[in-house]
C-alpha cells in the first residue's frame, strides 16, 4: 500500500509546515473515506497525557454522510516512522444519526468520562424527501448524548432550554461542564448569539445532564478556538452571516464553572484575508491556529490554497500571523465553493513510492537532517 489513508502528521519547524505520513496497525479497521468529521481528544482522566482521538459523522466527497464512530490511538512513534491504530466502536442504545457540522466533547466527573455529541445536520429523512429536494439537510433535533465507550452505550437526554440543534457552533469543555455558543440555524436562517451551559453529573446510577442559559453569547458560526492555558481559550475566524466573515477575536475563560467572554485586539490580518470571500482552518493545538484561503483570492494560482499560522501567545497576549504559503492542489474551483461550514480537504500530493510500505525500514540513520535527499518529509515552502 502506497500511503492510502490520507492521514498526516504535521509539524511546524522553523516556520516551514511539515507533513508526515502516518502508518496503520494491521489489526486496524477499514478506515474511513475522507470527510469533514467532527473530532475530539479523549483522555482517561484530567491529569492523563496519554489521549486517543475520537472521530464521528462527517460528509465524503460524494456528500455521504455516516454514524459510525471511531477511536484513534497512537501505538508507536520514532522518527521514521509513526504507527496509529484505528478501531471502530459499535454502540447500542441512542445511537446518534448521521450528521455533520457538529461538536464533541468529553466530560469528566466523579472519576468517570463520557463524551457529549449536540448539533449538526443530516439529510432530510427519507419520508420527507422529493426528487428535486433528495439531498437537501436540515438541522438535527436538539438531542444531546452521551458516549460510554468503555460500555459501548448511547443515551440521549432532550432538555427544554436547547430549541435549536445549531450547527457550526463552539463548544468548550472543562471538567463536567460544556458551554455552547454561537451556530447556525437552517429553519430561520439565523446565528444564535444564545449560550448554553451544559453540565454533566455521572453518579454510580443514571447520569444527569442540566442545562442553563447564559447571557453573553456571541453570534458566529464554524469559529475556531484554541487552548491556551488550563483556563483560556481563544476564538477566532468563523461568519457573522453567509458572506461576511468575522475578523475579531475573542478570550474565553472557564473558571469555578463560570465563563467570561472578552472582546480581544485581533492580529494585523493580511489584505489577502481581509479580502478573500472565504476561508478555513484548523486548531492546531498548543494556542496555535492554521488558516486557509483559495487562491482566487490572490489572483496568483487558482487551483492553490494559502496557508498562514496564527499563533495566540500566552505569555503577553499578543497573536502573531506568520504567513505560510503551500502549494496545495484543490479539487475544486473556488468560486463554486460553499462557506467555511463544508471546507475543503487537505489534500497534498506525492510519489507513491516514496512512502511504500515495504520500504519503510530502508530510510537512511539521518532521515531527520537530511529531508530533502530522502523525501520522506514533504514540505511547503516559505
Amino acid at each position: 500500500r502506497s500511503c492510502p489513508t490520507g492521514v498526516f502528521l504535521l509539524d511546524i519547524k522553523e516556520n516551514e509546515l511539515k507533513m508526515k505520513p502516518a502508518f496503520f496497525s494491521n489489526d486496524s479497521c477499514y478506515l474511513p473515506p475522507l470527510r469533514y468529521p467532527a473530532i475530539c481528544k479523549l483522555r482517561g482522566n484530567v491529569e492523563s497525557d496519554e489521549y486517543q482521538y475520537v472521530i464521528h459523522g462527517g460528509k465524503t466527497p460524494n456528500n455521504d454522510l455516516s454514524n459510525k464512530i471511531y477511536v484513534m490511538s497512537l501505538i508507536s512513534k520514532n522518527s521514521k516512522k509513526t504507527t496509529v491504530q484505528c478501531i471502530e466502536k459499535d454502540l447500542g442504545g441512542d445511537v446518534p444519526e448521521a450528521r455533520y457540522g457538529h461538536t464533541i466533547n468529553i466530560v469528566h466527573s466523579q472519576g468517570k468520562s463520557v463524551s457529549v455529541i449536540f448539533g449538526g445536520r443530516s439529510y432530510m429523512p427519507l419520508a420527507q424527501r422529493t426528487t428535486e429536494k433528495w439531498n437537501s439537510v436540515v438541522d438535527c433535533l436538539p438531542s444531546v448524548f452521551l458516549v460510554d465507550f468503555e460500555f459501548g452505550c448511547c443515551t440521549s437526554y432532550i432538555l427544554p432550554e436547547l430549541q435549536d440543534g445549531l450547527a457550526f457552533h463552539v463548544s468548550v469543555a472543562r471538567n463536567d461542564t460544556i458551554y455552547i455558543l454561537g451556530g447556525h440555524s437552517l429553519q430561520n436562517n439565523t446565528r444564535s448569539p444564545s449560550l448554553y451551559k451544559l453540565k454533566v453529573d455521572l453518579p454510580l446510577g443514571s447520569p444527569a445532564v442540566t442545562c442553563t442559559i447564559l447571557p453573553g453569547g456571541i453570534s458566529v458560526s464554524s469559529a475556531i478556538v484554541t487552548q491556551t492555558s488550563d483556563t483560556e481559550f481563544v476564538l477566532v475566524g468563523g461568519y457573522q452571516s453567509d458572506n461576511l466573515k468575522r475578523l475579531v477575536c475573542n478570550t474565553i475563560v472557564l473558571e469555578d464553572s463560570n465563563i467570561h467572554i472578552v472582546e480581544r485586539e485581533g492580529p494585523d490580518w493580511t489584505p489577502d484575508i481581509k479580502h478573500c470571500r472565504m476561508w478555513f482552518g484548523s486548531d492546531m493545538g498548543k494556542g496555535s491556529v492554521l488558516l486557509g484561503i483559495p487562491g482566487a483570492n490572490k489572483q496568483l494560482i487558482s487551483d492553490a490554497n494559502y496557508f498562514y499560522i496564527l499563533r495566540c501567545k500566552e505569555r503577553d497576549k499578543e497573536e502573531e500571523l506568520t504567513a505560510q504559503i503551500c502549494s496545495q492542489t484543490s479539487t475544486e474551483d473556488p468560486e463554486n465553493s460553499t462557506p467555511f461550514e463544508d471546507s475543503e480537504e487537505f489534500c497534498f500530493s506525492a510519489e507513491a513510492n516514496r512512502f511504500d510500505v515495504d520500504n519503510t525500514d530502508t530510510y537512511n540513520e539521518d532521515d531527520e537532517e537530511d529531508e530533502s535527499e530522502t523525501g520522506y518529509w514533504i514540505t511547503c515552502s516559505a
